[in-house]
């Protein structure tokens, strides 16, 4: 049922919002112009947006700027690290190709927003490529783009993204062992699991 309230048609959302500036339009290309080509090779972290059966997903990518190479101006290629063995995002591509991707580059208030199609690929000449420490990807991600923009800097501004971080702020957050301590009701040991983290995410990096 429809409430008085509820925007649930896009006239209403049109109403509400009004129309893009001129600027808003006019930044979205269906290529990686030379510009954007600038930003992804100054980023080292990317969320990736995926659809698969199960609905959406989205995860956190990264590695040294420019980890994902602008093979061409309508082309991506993203490695696939080591993780939890999910694969939530590799199972969602082998159902439905369609992907988001939004580039952060650490003190930069800009944005930069890509959908495409992707791929999955274990040629060897790019696993090769895109080897760290002598170890290559597990696979690697490429990207047909479609559609390229950058989001303006407010929500960075507004959320102070980059400021300073407060001394308190390990203090104020959940560990991954306080985490799955709670929502097993204590069967996981928490407090092992937090100590033996850092040594193993150092020795499993790549």
């Amino acid at each position: 049922m429809t409430t008085p309230h509820a925007i649930d048609t896009v006239a209403k959302l049109e109403a509400l919002f009004g129309q893009p500036g001129e600027a808003s339009l006019k930044k979205e290309v269906a290529y990686l112009h030379s510009m954007y080509q600038a930003l992804i090779a100054a980023s080292p972290f990317a969320a990736l947006a995926t659809l698969g059966p199960g609905g959406l997903d989205v995860s956190p990518r990264g590695d040294p700027p420019g980890f994902v190479a602008v093979e061409d101006d309508k082309t991506l290629l993203m490695p696939e690290r080591r993780g939890n063995n999910r694969i939530d995002s590799l199972r969602n591509i082998v159902a439905d190709p369609r992907v988001a991707l939004l580039f952060l580059i650490p003190g930069v208030g800009e944005t930069l927003r890509v959908n495409g199609r992707a791929r999955i690929t274990v040629a060897p000449e790019l696993l090769a490529r895109f080897a760290m420490d002598g170890k290559p990807p597990q696979c690697v991600i490429r990207i047909g783009v479609e559609k390229v923009f950058f989001q303006c800097a407010r929500a960075i501004q507004r959320s102070k993204l980059w400021a300073p971080l407060p001394a308190d702020a390990r203090r104020e957050v959940p560990t991954p062992g306080a985490i799955l301590s709670a929502l097993t009701a204590s069967a996981f040991d928490g407090e092992t699991y937090d100590r033996e983290l850092p040594a193993r995410q150092r020795a499993t990096l790549y």
